[in-house]
């Protein structure tokens, strides 16, 4: 087992989950990256935890996947020998924005099956290795973090497959809240705003005149690293008597006004 903590994140090859996992890199943590992309294809945002001198792997696999799922936690304890930290980022937009009375199963199934079914499960495997850990006297604090969305109680009735799956992903995190507790594993849940990714570049137009006209308290796009700066505050230490929190990071978005 290694000395130092171990983090792995889903999705962490690019936009929010690479921002995250290259904070928790500066801040001393192994990394291990999970994503379906070829690491041949994020190769320069791959390089770049060479400079921060720590342990890291990345393990291409499909988070729908139950076997990669299984390899994943697996390849990381043999690696590492430890999990500290679970950052569930992974996630999918519907391939073709369509009005919830035109949307197919198909594309339900799609985005539910990474979305939620693939962080439910995963976050099942890891929690029993931390478990295992706690119970081992293994000198530990695991924390798990969910990053869902302002869908997660905003409609967009073009994409209800998304906001169904974020809307799930706030019941996992009071789920495993409640049940982990008395293990000492919090889990916390991130809620992000209109964050400037490859996610949101389609509609730019869009949000760019939303953010002037007010949409947001903060007349700005959000940015990755608010997310990573956000996990790193959860991953402190520095809120032990709190668990199964909601962190909104949108600009004051979830504020209603009159």
């Amino acid at each position: 087992m290694i000395d130092k903590k171990v983090a792995i994140v889903t999705g962490g090859a690019r936009g929010i989950g690479n921002s995250i996992a290259q904070q928790l890199a500066k801040e001393g943590y192994a990394i291990a990256i999970f994503d379906v992309i070829p690491p041949e294809n994020v190769k320069e945002n791959l390089d770049l935890f060479n400079d921060y001198n720590v342990p890291f792997i990345y393990i291409q696999g499909n988070l729908a996947d139950s076997n990669d799922r299984q390899r994943l936690v697996k390849d990381v304890i043999e690696r590492f020998g430890r999990i500290d930290v679970l950052v569930n980022n992974a996630g999918v937009s519907p391939k073709v924005r369509k009005d919830i009375l035109e949307m197919e199963e198909e594309s339900f199934d799609f985005v539910i099956g990474i979305n939620l079914k693939g962080t439910l499960f995963l976050t099942q495997l890891v929690a029993r290795e931390m478990i295992r850990l706690v119970n081992s006297d293994v000198d530990i604090q695991p924390i798990i973090i969910n990053i869902s969305s302002m869908s997660a109680y905003t409609s967009s009735t073009s994409r209800g497959e998304y906001c169904i799956s974020k809307a799930g992903i706030s019941m996992i995190t009071k789920l495993f809240a409640d049940r982990l507790a008395e293990y000492g594993i919090y889990v916390y849940e991130i809620r992000p705003g209109i964050i400037m990714t490859d996610m949101t570049s389609v509609v730019k137009e869009k949000y760019d005149k939303l953010i002037e006209e007010g949409v947001t308290l903060i007349k700005r796009w959000g940015y990755p690293q608010d997310i990573a700066n956000a996990v790193s505050v959860l991953c402190s230490g520095k809120l032990s008597y709190s668990t199964g929190e909601v962190i909104n990071v949108d600009g004051g978005f979830h504020i209603r006004r009159l």
